[in-house]
């Protein structure tokens, strides 16, 4: 991927980045979605991990265990 320089400019760095993926050739697209996916998975996967560590789903595990324990729970 081309490495691309932010000139500062009324142009936020979002917009700059939307810009710049507009440019892309499909090959690079295709590169970018391939990390760009990847990248957010990860970062998915830190956030809840966080979460969890925090207690932040502690309510709905024990909502869960609750259900499965009375034999209201469902298989997906």
């Amino acid at each position: 991927m081309a490495q691309v320089t932010l000139e500062a400019t009324e142009m936020t760095v979002l917009e700059s980045i939307e810009a710049q993926v507009q440019t892309l050739s499909e090959k690079d697209l295709h590169e970018f979605r391939r990390w760009f996916q990847a990248w957010d998975a990860d970062a998915w996967d830190r956030q809840i991990e966080a979460d969890a560590q925090a207690g932040k789903l502690d309510a709905i595990e024990a909502e869960a265990l609750a259900e499965y324990r009375t034999g209201s729970a469902r298989e997906i």
